[in-house]
């Protein structure tokens, strides 16, 4: 193992494993030119008596080996090799070069801040992407439990994303629904205000408000075996149409739900001032637009319009 000028094994570490050695002039070529080539490559010109070289060393090599191979940290010790630094000009260390597809592209110098070299190292090799792929498994992850019923797995997630990314819509959206879906209404509400302001009406969160509003608003109407009967009697009852299309609606029967509003509206437009298009829009914004039920019923309602 080669090891850094701090006295530790660059190359240690499950992420950090052989993204940092150290180079000399003959091998040069091979550890910088033609690696480059494959990733790229910043080259650390320090020497032992260098201050500064010894305060950017840890901070490099951390944000390198974190890096996960975007990126490979060689490091020069221009006392024992100084032609390559005199050819490339460096006459200040540390000096801190990277190269790609052969060539010098960028560079800094001087003992810059942690943040400052992730700047520069996300600049050079692109932004990792690794930690947006991970959100987007274990939300997928979430939404398969809850999917399949598996509540108490979905929170567990959901919250766990919350940990980490406080501010992720998705997850506060899919933890409040599922709280709501487990019978949880407040721990629900609690959820959703935790939203930034800038986020408060972001489509998903929207949407889970506006679940929970049609809930409550079919929580008032009793029972739908009695709309039913009052159906049965008089098919123009809309009211109770209005009201079993609400009641359905909190019980998942989306289709069946829609299919009532858009009889309604067949039978009478002008009923409530257009009350029931305007439902079933409230509809469309709690299911989604991408939701099966919201398809089928758009093209439904398109079809009534505009026949």
């Amino acid at each position: 193992m080669q090891y850094s000028q701090d006295g530790t094994g660059g190359q240690d570490g499950p992420e950090g494993a052989d993204v940092v050695k150290d180079t000399t002039t003959a091998s040069f070529a091979a550890d910088v030119i033609q690696e480059s080539r494959r990733q790229p490559v910043l080259v650390d010109f320090w020497a032992p008596w260098c201050g500064p070289c010894k305060q950017l060393a840890p901070a490099l090599e951390k944000v390198v080996q974190e890096a996960r191979g975007r990126v490979k940290l060689v490091k020069m010790n221009i006392d024992e090799h100084p032609s390559i630094a005199g050819q490339l000009g460096i006459q200040s260390i540390p000096a801190v070069i990277a190269f790609r597809d052969g060539q010098p592209v960028d560079g800094f110098m001087g003992a810059i801040p942690e943040s400052k070299i992730r700047e520069f190292v996300d600049k050079v090799a692109g932004p990792d992407n690794s930690a947006q792929e991970d959100l987007a498994e274990a939300l997928a992850a979430a939404e398969e439990a809850r999917q399949a019923g598996d509540l108490a797995t979905a929170t567990q997630i959901f919250a766990a994303i919350l940990q980490q990314a406080p501010d992720n819509v998705d997850a506060i959206a899919g933890l409040a629904d599922t709280l709501f879906e487990a019978g949880n209404v407040d721990d629900a509400a609690e959820v959703l205000e935790r939203a930034p302001a800038d986020k408060a009406d972001a489509p998903a969160i929207a949407a889970v408000r506006a679940k929970m509003a049609l809930a409550e608003q079919a929580s008032a109407l009793g029972d739908a075996a009695e709309l039913e009967q009052r159906l049965a009697a008089d098919p123009k009852d809309h009211q109770a149409r209005f009201d079993l299309a609400l009641i359905q609606n909190a019980k998942g029967q989306r289709d069946e739900a829609a299919d009532n509003l858009l009889a309604i509206m067949k039978a009478d437009r002008t009923w409530q001032d257009d009350g029931a298009r305007q439902q079933l829009l409230k509809f469309f914004d709690a299911w989604g637009m991408m939701d099966e039920a919201t398809l089928a019923a758009r093209r439904k309602l398109s079809s009534l319009l505009f026949s």
